[in-house]
């Protein structure tokens, strides 16, 4: 293997790769740069980095995929769990033939990204985290009431856009389920270690607006928890802060999360285009 992955799997491909009861729809760039896995917001599809992916361009590998039950990925059993999303991570990278990779997560995808990063540190080249993995205690009963509300009342939204691949092929409750399962991620207690143990160059992308569901200054509370771990860990570091809400920030300050992306990798990125 070269450092970053095999040659023979450097092709491009766009396919469907089989795991466990499932298969993800997965879209690899292939080419001799940085492999890059993006890693999807709870609901959202690869389709949503497309802006990032064309900001930073050709030089680099570019690894998008649909989680399970999203976009044109199939159902599976399991499509909930936060764990089995964190292997999902690794089957893509093992049929990509790559053994070493930038991650880039965000929202839900943050907090795998994080994960995978602290757990990963000889694989990872580094991670930008885009609004989320922010250790905040945000969830308690009256939340978890209001997540189930939330989506039985959308559940009629959900069902009809279901075809069309804008929703997940899961109910209303399994989206709740693991909405409250990030709630207890996202816990300081437990994502706290996490984040202290990262060893690899990582940096926050946050926003300034709102995230779907959250009610006044929720959004900014989960974000002022981020300068204690800046200053906890010096491979943590938070860029500017931009303009656009939670939901948009990919859409309108994919600039910011190309710029994060390039000085995470800098040192790496120089060495590969000098090899």
């Amino acid at each position: 293997m070269t450092k970053h992955g095999t040659s023979a799997a450097r092709s491009p491909w766009t396919g469907m790769l089989p795991v466990d009861d499932t298969a993800l729809a997965v879209t690899d760039t292939g080419g001799p740069g940085i492999p890059i896995v993006y890693l999807n917001g709870h609901v959202a599809t690869q389709g949503y980095w497309r802006r990032v992916l064309a900001e930073l361009g050709p030089g680099w590998r570019h690894i998008t995929y649909d989680m399970r039950a999203r976009g044109k990925s199939k159902r599976s059993a399991d499509p909930n769990s936060f764990e089995t999303h964190l292997r999902d991570v690794d089957a893509v990278l093992a049929a990509r033939g790559v053994d070493r990779a930038l991650v880039v997560g965000w929202s839900y995808g943050a907090f795998l990204a994080a994960h995978w990063a602290s757990r990963n540190p000889g694989r990872t080249v580094g991670a930008v985290l885009v609004e989320g993995a922010q250790p905040d205690d945000w969830l308690d009963a009256a939340m978890e009431q209001r997540i189930r509300k939330l989506f039985r009342r959308l559940s009629p939204i959900l069902l009809l856009l279901r075809p069309t691949g804008l929703t997940p092929r899961m109910t209303a409750a399994q989206v709740a389920d693991s909405n409250i399962e990030a709630g207890v991620i996202a816990r300081a207690r437990n994502l706290g270690p996490v984040l202290d143990n990262i060893t690899v160059p990582t940096r926050y992308v946050v926003a300034s607006g709102k995230s779907f569901g959250s009610k006044g200054d929720e959004q900014e509370r989960h974000r002022a928890t981020l300068p204690a771990v800046a200053a906890r860990n010096p491979n943590i570091t938070i860029h500017p802060k931009v303009a656009s809400t939670h939901a948009s920030i990919l859409k309108k300050d994919f600039r910011a999360v190309a710029a994060a992306v390039r000085q995470v990798a800098a040192p790496n990125h120089t060495r590969a285009r000098k090899s």
